[in-house]
């Protein structure tokens, strides 16, 4: 939230003050600039004043002045004055002029009769500009001088919030409250409470009415409270609170009852003697007494609520109005002691003592107003967390010093936190930045009293930024589920299928918080921990899903096969995939145990069994097992047995691979990577020379499938040593009856034939040994997606192009959401097809695929990530599948869209249709349409046939919808059938030369013959253009003639069955001139002119005539008349002296006449001396008697709907209409509604009831007399449908 803006300095040193005045007195507002040279402007309600008779405005220097002459109320506004940057309202209060007192009657005892009852309390209205409403949370800082917008915080839902009123008991008050519905979905809902929690919905009834309006130009709800006749416990606080969806506001008000005063002119003793019995069955329910278990009698407050004219007229009361000095009982009784009681209650002729003390004891005593508050805190105020809220108090003294209070502590102005504004009367406390610790108790203290108020803090709902991903871990492993919301320190709950989660004893779970970040942690996750996970906020949620899958035991290494001689060491090495997995050796199935030969160790993921000093019964099968898993690695031990005989004589070398266990067709497999070691056994004598010669095989098939041959490389060994060496990682060496060759990290072009080459003196022996390296395979190609559903998706990709010499063994398929980084394993054993259907996506996402190989070496590089896809399910099925139209070769189909679309684009519509009784749908269109209708043509007529709609999205098709029975292609009779268009109903006018242009649609079946003609005669074609087709004709004339004014008749007919049509059709011109304008008199100033009207009117009506005139001097033509109707005017205000001419033009519906008439003669207006005397003529009287010209009707009418009595008047001047209901005056009642149009009267009754029944007398007056004319009124309660029933019953056996 933005800093506050801080204040600028004020470039007034005076500022002009809030004033109060009379009306029609004069005010003046000063102030003055720190420059004299200022430039100031003032204005009142936002608009500037500029200086007149009323408003007069003066400079002086620095020194300016507003002055407001004869003050009117309309004067009260909020003014200011600007200078510069600053701005300083203030306001002009209009008070009411004091009427002159009336004099003191001679008579004491008229006194009473002179003065009025006091008028009653206004209701709520909206507020003035005094008045301080609900504080605007975000309003901007007030300018130096300036008062802060006090006005209603209209950023909620109310554009008018009901006010706080004050109504006397048995009266009647509204309350008021607007809400503008054009930015919500939904009607709003409105709800009024009394105090915190009472609905006064179920209230509602006599005392309490609700209404609720609309205005549909301003989009805005009215909703009304109505309290009729008022009582004292009606008196508290009230609520409105309006919500429509996810929106909501509220509002607070109060309401003052004041008790009734006692109306002097009739002794307030009457009111507590009792009625009779007969005045009481007279008086009715308006005299019940609130103490029903008194002795007899009842006590008659109401005259308490009556003026004493009222009173004395009242004809249903049994208490009269005593003559004797008014004597104020209360006042005796509340000095007097307990004792004399009974003794006054006699002397003034109480006779129920007893309830008048009670009803004292009740009374409650007039609230006193507050002497330091105009208008105090509302009870409460509410603010959203981070804004700011303004609390404004009105006080009565401006310069009064007051303090604010929160939870009893006085506030001190530190920083920005607090703002404390002071503006004349009222007073302003600002809070910025408000957090939960502002949610508290604030109170105002002027002087020994305060007003207080509570502020609500609403936090902002938490939302999540960044949502939780799925997971796929392997059992054992460390798993976080991260989210991120969009405030620090909020809190979250954690869920697990729908299971809260808690920090357990066993510390399973794990939340951390880091700022905005919440973790859910599980340090060793289990097949238990699968599930859905859920982070809720109270702003929103997040889910996702965590997989766990066992981890199988991968082998890097596996043990070989070992020959060895004795006294030699045999090494048995093996890896594994987990580091933590232990394991047993066995040796023909004999567990091996260490000794001082035999060592087994374990480092890492390295097992390796060591025999130290290899003798014969070493022999053996050895194998390893891994601790858990049910699988083993075996190899086998071969004891070499060398025996060496001495021969003096030379030995011709020989390589020994058979006691190797290999053959010349022997293949040795290398995993690239891994040391490649050829150990050859070789006896000869004297040493002999090994050479090691590598040669690619010529139809060795490389990665990029292409055959290549090699040059040959070689290594030498003589006496031991190395004599070439073609490598670094090429190793050759050679012991006692070995020789060894190694090649460290063996690659894939180090596969091929190797050969060995042993010589000596005595000969030379060969072998050839060929080598294979495997390799991880090569990626496969990039996956492609063959289709989607509403969470799954079928993937489908090619091998990799080389396997790494081993078959392929499987895939793994991994997925990911495309805005997202971690790629999800769908499976843990190898997949065999090139096609997988992944589940569980949701749907609408975006994804991705990828591919890896595995083949017995290991896993692949991944492949290239798929297209972004997303999952979808088809459409539902389009609805609402019907036969439009049908022929004998085609049909007419329509439908509307499906009900549910999903998130992907719907790509059209597929029709096909099948013969009854058989199974085959065929396409009526290629392709699909977009459109919810097709027309089908290219049938069989008299075929059956059964339609079918398909809706297709990236999906695939949607579930069908079929008509409901097969159509037989054949064209139905329809009736020829007219559609007129509603502006050729009435005759259509057309100016000449425009031109005329109708569209008449019709209906028939087969297609009917169409026909015009004009006044009974065929329409010539070359009078008129004609176009018909199937469903419509067209009517043209390109350019129009007067000639072609008159009747059109259209007749559609279908063999013996026809329709017809009638267009009347006028054309219409300029008019001709009048006729004969003539000068009849000259009298004075004036020309009387007379003329006939012109010949031809134009085919239209003559609307006017526009007279001109000019001076035979200068023959400058003036209107004198335009739209006149009469054909004889009197021209005026001519000059003397002058000689006129005038002439007429004639005037219709498209225009002036061309040509105008001129007068033969000329009129000459003699100079002064000519006198002329107009005739006298006695006024007429046409005033007239009120006269009932139709009189009012007995009616019979049911109760609750409204009903209306009319009658009609005639007089001279207008008479004054009074209603009465039974001699009873209704003009004010709310529930009448009195009309009066052209004579005619209407009274309307609202939503009669049985009690509105009797004699209604409407009475005209005026001066020359009056007129009454009355009808009788029944309501009859309505009728239940059962007696409506019963009656009928009962009539039955009569008939």
């Amino acid at each position: 939230m933005p800093e506050p803006v801080k204040k600028a300095v004020s470039a007034f040193t005076k500022k002009p003050k809030t004033q109060e005045a009379e009306e029609g007195s004069s005010v003046v507002f000063e102030a003055e600039t720190e420059k004299p040279e200022a430039k100031v402007k003032w204005q009142c309600n936002s608009k500037d004043i500029a200086s007149d008779n009323k408003c007069v405005i003066t400079a002086d220097g620095n020194k300016h002045s507003l002055t407001i002459k004869a003050i009117t109320k309309e004067d009260a506004n909020v003014y200011a004055v600007i200078a510069g940057g600053s701005k300083v309202k203030f306001e002009l209060k209009v008070i009411a002029k004091p009427e002159a007192p009336a004099k003191a009657p001679t008579d004491g005892s008229e006194k009473s009769s002179v003065e009025q009852k006091p008028a009653p309390a206004p209701p709520a209205a909206a507020p003035t500009g005094e008045e301080t409403t609900a504080p605007a949370h975000d309003a901007p800082p007030a300018e130096d001088g300036q008062p802060p917008d006090t006005r209603q915080d209209l950023t909620g839902l109310f554009t008018e919030k009901p006010q706080s009123g004050e109504v006397t008991v048995g009266e009647n008050i509204t309350f008021v409250a607007k809400v503008n519905a054009e930015s919500l979905l939904k009607k709003p809902t409105i709800k009024w409470f009394k105090g915190k929690w009472m609905d006064l919905a179920s209230k509602s009834g006599k005392h309490l009415q609700l209404k609720e309006t609309y205005d549909r130009n301003t989009k805005i709800y009215t909703f009304e409270m109505q309290i009729i006749a008022a009582k004292p416990n009606f008196a508290g606080a009230y609520r409105c609170e309006v919500s429509s969806r996810d929106k909501f506001d509220s509002c607070n008000f109060d309401l003052t009852v004041h008790e009734v005063r006692a109306t002097e002119g009739f002794d307030i003793r009457a009111a507590f003697r009792r009625t009779s019995e007969a005045g009481k069955k007279r008086s009715g329910p308006s005299t019940s007494s609130t103490d029903g278990n008194e002795d007899s009698g009842e006590l008659d407050f109401s005259t308490l609520l009556k003026k004493s004219s009222s009173f004395i007229k009242s004809s249903n009361r049994a208490v009269q109005v005593s003559t004797e000095p008014d004597v104020d009982v209360w006042e005796i009784l509340s000095h007097a002691p307990a004792s004399e009681y009974e003794k006054i209650a006699f002397q003034y002729g109480i006779t129920d003592l007893r309830g008048m003390l009670k009803r004292l004891k009740k009374m409650k005593k007039e609230e006193k107003k507050s002497e330091a508050f105009l208008k105090k805190l509302d009870p409460a105020y509410q603010v959203t967390k981070g804004h700011k809220i303004k609390l404004a108090v009105q006080v009565a003294n401006p310069d009064v010093e007051m303090k604010w209070l929160k939870n009893g502590k006085e506030i001190q102005p530190t920083g920005s936190k607090y703002i404390f504004e002071s503006v004349g009367n009222m007073r302003y406390l600002t809070i910025n930045h408000c957090s939960l610790a502002d949610d508290a108790a604030y109170t105002c203290v002027v002087g020994e009293e305060k007003c207080t108020t509570e502020l609500f803090v609403k936090e902002p709902p938490v939302l999540i930024v960044k949502n939780l991903e799925d997971q796929m871990v392997m059992k054992g492993e460390r798993v976080e589920l991260e989210c991120e919301v969009s405030e620090e320190g909020a809190n979250v709950k954690w869920e697990k299928d729908g299971v809260e989660l808690t920090r357990d004893e066993s510390f399973k779970y794990r939340f951390k918080k880091d700022g905005c970040k919440h973790i859910l942690i599980i340090n060793e996750a289990t097949k238990e921990d699968c599930g859905h996970y859920k982070v809720k906020t109270n702003g929103g949620e997040s889910m996702a899903e965590l997989m766990v899958q066992e981890k199988d035991l991968e082998v890097y290494q596996s043990i070989a096969d070992l020959t060895v001689k004795a006294k030699d060491q045999a090494v048995f090495k093996c890896e594994v995939s987990d580091e933590n997995v232990r394991g047993t050796w066995y040796k023909n199935g004999v567990e091996v145990k260490p000794d001082a030969r035999v060592n087994i160790t374990h480092i890492g993921r390295i097992h390796k069994l060591t025999i130290d000093d290899v003798k014969p019964e070493d022999e053996g099968d050895y194998t390893f097992v891994p601790d858990g898993h049910a699988f083993n690695l075996s190899a086998k031990l071969n004891f070499l047995e060398v025996k060496i005989d001495y021969v003096p004589r030379q030995d011709p070398p020989k390589i020994h691979l058979d006691c190797m266990g290999r053959t010349a067709e022997s293949t040795i497999v290398v995993v690239a990577g891994n040391k490649l070691r050829l150990d050859v056994p070789i006896t000869g004598d004297p040493a002999p020379t090994v050479v090691w010669t590598k040669g690619e095989k010529a139809s060795s098939v490389k990665p990029d499938g292409e055959e290549k041959g090699g040059p040959t490389t070689s290594w030498t060994m003589k006496d031991g040593e190395v004599v070439t060496e073609g490598d670094g990682r090429v190793h050759v060496e050679t012991t006692k009856g070995h020789c060894v060759f190694t090649i460290e990290g063996a690659e894939r072009q180090d596969e091929g034939i190797y050969s060995v080459v042993v010589r000596n003196p005595a000969g030379e022996d060969t072998a050839d040994i060929n080598v294979k390296v495997v390799d991880v395979p090569d990626p496969p190609q990039a996956p492609r997606i063959l289709s989607v559903g509403e969470d799954s998706c079928v993937v489908q990709w090619d091998p990799p192009l080389f396997d790494g010499g081993q078959p392929i063994i499987g895939y793994v398929v991994e997925r990911k959401k495309k805005q997202s980084y971690r790629w999800m394993r769908l499976n843990f054993d190898p997949y065999p097809d090139t096609t997988y259907e992944a589940k569980r996506m949701i749907e609408g996402v975006p994804y991705e695929m990828r591919i890896y190989a595995v083949n017995g070496i290991g896993m692949s590089r991944h492949s290239p990530a798929s297209q972004p896809f997303v999952p979808v399910a088809p459409t539902s099925e389009p609805i609402g599948l019907c036969v439009e139209d049908i022929s004998d070769t085609s049909i007419s189909l329509k439908w509307r869209p499906p009900e549910r679309i999903g998130s992907a684009e719907l790509e059209g519509y597929g029709v096909e249709y099948c013969k009854e009784g058989t199974d085959e749908w065929i396409p009526a269109i290629q392709g699909l349409t977009e459109r919810t209708s097709l027309i089908v043509k290219d049938l069989t007529t008299g075929d059956r046939l059964q339609f079918r709609v398909r809706a297709y999205n990236m999906a695939g098709p949607s579930a069908p919808t079929t008509l409901a029975q097969p159509v037989t292609i054949r064209e139905i009779m329809q009736r020829p059938k007219i559609w007129l268009p509603r502006n050729l109903r009435q005759t259509l006018i057309k100016k000449v030369g425009e031109t005329v242009n109708l569209l008449i649609p019709f209906q028939g079946k087969p297609r009917p013959k169409v026909t015009w003609s004009k006044d009974g005669e065929p329409l010539n074609p070359s009078f008129a253009s004609v176009r018909n087709s199937d469903v419509d004709t067209i009517f043209f004339i390109r350019k129009t003639e007067r000639k072609h004014s008159g009747k059109y008749d259209l007749q559609v007919q279908i063999e013996n069955v026809e329709d017809t049509a009638s267009v009347n059709l006028q054309i219409v011109d300029l008019p001709g001139p009048p006729e004969a304008l003539k000068i009849m008199d000259v009298w004075g100033f004036n020309v009387a002119l007379e003329w006939k009207p012109p010949k031809d009117n134009g085919n239209c009506e003559i609307t006017g005539y526009t007279i001109q005139k000019a001076d035979k001097k200068t023959m400058e033509w003036y209107t004198v008349f335009e739209q006149y109707r009469r054909t004889h005017c009197i021209v005026s205000d001519l000059i003397m002296g002058n000689e006129y001419v005038f002439r007429a033009f004639a005037m219709n519906l498209v225009g002036l006449s061309p040509e105008a008439c001129n007068t033969k003669d000329s009129a000459y207006i003699q100079k002064t001396g000519i006198v002329y005397k107009p005739p006298t003529y006695k006024e007429h009287d046409f005033s007239e008697a009120p006269k009932f010209t139709h009189p009012l009707v007995n009616r019979s009418i049911i109760a609750g709907y409204s009903a209306t009595l009319s009658c009609s008047v005639r007089g001279i001047p207008k008479p004054k209409v009074t209603w009465y209901k039974n001699k009873m005056d209704i003009t004010n009642e709310a529930k009448y509604r009195m009309l009066s149009k052209q004579g005619v009267l209407t009274l309307e009754i609202r939503k009669p009831c049985p009690f509105d029944g009797g004699v209604y007398t409407c009475k005209a007056v005026n001066d020359s007399g009056e007129d009454v004319v009355e009808c009788k009124l029944e309501v009859r309660s309505q009728i239940v449908k059962e007696e409506k029933k019963d009656e009928k019953k009962e009539l039955r056996p009569a008939d």
